[in-house]
């Protein structure tokens, strides 16, 4: 399958290396990251081991063919940028999956892009940015694709076989939108704490100040959703929190690295969506408000 993986940091470099087995991929990213894979390759360290020659540009001009699958694997404030810069080389053809973290990534793909050429996707694996063409897979995980209007289809099952032809094991989901939802309320819970206080994830649950934190965070954010007609609960979620807490507790998050390296981060379009959210519902958001206003403050 010809792929384009557009925003190639830690998850999309990761998926990058394991589709690249099998199917023709070029990975888009920041100059430094693309110059060292051009020159030595792409390596993935951790729990895969990979290392390979894959295709890397700074810009969709120097792609040459028209992919059948782009994989949005930018930060959430970028996709608006990502993706009018992507229709230079998609057609009505090509299904664009978001592989993204946050709650409005849709919302901005679909402004620009037909809603029915979107598929959804979520993953638990973890993986950081060690430096320039290496990469370190810290968390075995799952991930689940799914149409938006929750049908199982030709294109959806295609995707999710090739998926897991290349290691990356992967499911269908009837609702994504929810799955979406589940993967936001774990990111709320563990990314500002490790990025306020600049530990690996697995340190949530050594400290146990920090992990009751995280059970009140998980809390609030679990009220903020079901005031949207969510279905989950407060027990099943605390524990897939703790669940990937533990599974890739050697992993530094996304967070704490754009703090580390003075990125912005993405605490808008995760903590900061379910504030908005929350007070249209006159639910508490006294928690997700000091969490998105400390990390701003870094």
């Amino acid at each position: 399958m010809k792929i384009v993986i557009f925003g190639a940091g830690a998850i999309g470099s990761l998926f990058g290396a394991l589709l690249y087995k099998e199917n023709n991929v070029v990975l888009i990213g920041r100059k430094p990251h693309i110059n060292a894979i051009k020159k030595n390759g792409l390596k993935i360290q951790g729990k895969t081991r990979l290392n390979v020659k894959i295709d890397a540009e700074s810009s969709f001009n120097s792609v040459s063919f028209t992919p059948e699958l782009l994989i949005l694997t930018v930060k959430s404030y970028d996709t608006k940028a990502a993706i009018l810069q992507a229709r230079k080389i998609i057609t009505d053809d090509t299904i664009v999956l978001s592989l993204q973290n946050g709650l409005n990534n849709i919302d901005k793909i679909s402004k620009h892009i037909n809603f029915e050429r979107i598929i959804a996707s979520v993953t638990t694996h973890g993986a950081y940015f060690s430096k320039p063409g290496v990469i370190k897979h810290t968390g075995m995980g799952i991930t689940v694709l799914g149409e938006l209007n929750g049908k199982k289809t030709k294109r959806l099952d295609r995707i999710v076989k090739l998926f897991n032809q290349v290691g990356i094991e992967t499911y269908d989901s009837k609702d994504i939108l929810k799955d979406i939802w589940v993967k936001t309320i774990i990111n709320s819970s563990i990314n500002p704490l490790t990025a306020i206080f600049q530990c690996k994830n697995g340190y949530l649950l050594k400290n146990p100040i920090l992990e009751r934190l995280l059970e009140m965070i998980c809390e609030e954010s679990v009220n903020i959703a079901e005031t949207q007609g969510i279905d989950i609960s407060y027990s099943d979620m605390l524990a897939k929190t703790k669940e990937v807490v533990k599974n890739t507790s050697d992993n530094y998050s996304s967070m704490v690295q754009s703090v580390i390296n003075r990125k912005k981060t993405e605490i808008d379009s995760i903590n900061g969506k379910l504030i908005e959210i929350g007070k249209k519902s006159n639910v508490s958001t006294f928690l997700n408000e000091i969490l998105v206003n400390t990390v701003k403050s870094l």
